[in-house]
């Protein structure tokens, strides 16, 4: 068993994830914070891993709180720019046992649908991301289409794949989405949805869209403890779950 500490465990995805560690029969989950909770409580408690589902205001200082304790961390919370991970990685050269593992989408099949979308960026002219969420999402676009953009721009640049035709001349401003690492994506806010994206490639004469879906909360445990148990053989940051899947 794995003493884990979550931190924002009385929210949505933090009580999701809290049920799912206690029914895995591998996550003891020995801690239980949320915001105005004294972090003390989690060495108290010998906490071996803290997993960060707070916000983007808190959960710097439970990262820095974790390293100066030699504590691993796993974290689903987004926000995280170049200047958010510079500072990690000069928190973790104090700190040379300890792992950190970012995670934009702990769901397996979101891992994966990023993967194969990866896989075919080389192969269309064409590519856009429509990401969904809850209207209470704090920020737009989602980690996930982030990271997937980056991914994809990645794997058109490595094959020498042209910029995607787009002859638009005038528009509202955001119309053509924002553009990450040059992929256009377009964030939806809507009440009654989880967590969705498309991936959306074409050529002339045919277009392929991958698509995955979260309906609920709990298929994010099994991704969340492949990233625990995976982040205790990790070193310095690593960013993406990917790292510690066998894929």
């Amino acid at each position: 068993m794995i003493k884990v500490a979550v931190c924002g465990a009385r929210g949505k995805l933090g009580s999701a994830l809290v049920a799912g560690f206690k029914a895995s029969g591998e996550i003891d989950v020995v801690a239980e914070v949320d915001f105005g909770d004294d972090l003390q409580a989690i060495t108290a408690a010998g906490a071996e891993v803290i997993v960060d589902v707070t916000s983007p205001d808190a959960v710097m200082g439970n990262l820095e709180f974790a390293v100066k304790h030699g504590i691993h961390a796993v974290v689903g919370t987004t926000g995280f720019d170049d200047a958010r991970l510079e500072q990690i990685r000069a928190w973790l050269g104090e700190a040379p046992a300890t792992g950190v593992l970012i995670c934009p989408n702990f769901s397996i099949g979101a891992i994966l649908m990023m993967q194969f979308a990866a896989k075919a960026a080389p192969y269309f002219e064409s590519v856009e991301i429509i990401e969904l969420h809850h209207p209470t999402k704090a920020d737009a676009p989602s980690g996930t289409s982030a990271r997937t953009a980056e991914l994809i721009a990645a794997a058109r640049l490595a094959a020498g794949t042209p910029n995607a035709p787009d002859a638009t001349s005038v528009a509202l401003e955001g119309a053509r989405g924002a553009k990450v690492e040059g992929v256009p994506v377009h964030s939806l806010r809507v009440r009654g949805l989880v967590a969705h994206q498309e991936v959306i490639f074409g050529s002339v004469g045919e277009t392929l869209t991958i698509r995955h879906d979260s309906m609920d909360r709990s298929g994010f445990a099994p991704g969340a403890i492949a990233g625990i148990k995976g982040v205790r053989t990790l070193r310095g940051l690593t960013v993406g779950l990917e790292n510690v899947l066998d894929l």
